[in-house]
């Protein structure tokens, strides 16, 4: 239980900027003040949600560009030449991924896969 009451005062300025980050962390302007006194910091929480219909589209693509993958590798692995084709669909299938990875990074959000 809280028992004790502390005033403080500040600038428009400064309580608009900690009220904005309160906001972020989903905590009142109260208790955020409270977590940043006795912790020294607040630990925000973010979940990211994507739509179901665009997981299960990025799964799709990610088992096409899986079995081109396959079909490349048993080329090369069956003794095959490594001809101007082949280096192209290895090309396109690489990146195909990279622009996967990109769309799954641009619908979870600008933290999702931020590395």
């Amino acid at each position: 239980m809280k028992s004790r009451h502390v005033d403080l005062r500040m600038d428009q300025a400064t309580y608009d900027q900690v009220e904005r980050m309160a906001h972020t962390a989903n905590l009142s302007v109260s208790e955020y003040i409270r977590q940043m006194l006795v912790k020294g910091r607040v630990i925000v929480k973010v979940e990211q949600v994507m739509d179901p219909a665009d997981i299960k589209r990025a799964l799709a693509e990610l088992g096409h560009i899986g079995s081109n993958i396959n079909q490349i590798a048993r080329h090369y692995n069956g003794g095959g030449v490594r001809s101007t084709e082949m280096f192209n669909r290895t090309k396109n299938a690489l990146c195909d991924l990279y622009d996967l990875k990109k769309e799954i990074q641009r619908l979870g959000g600008e933290r999702f896969g931020d590395t």
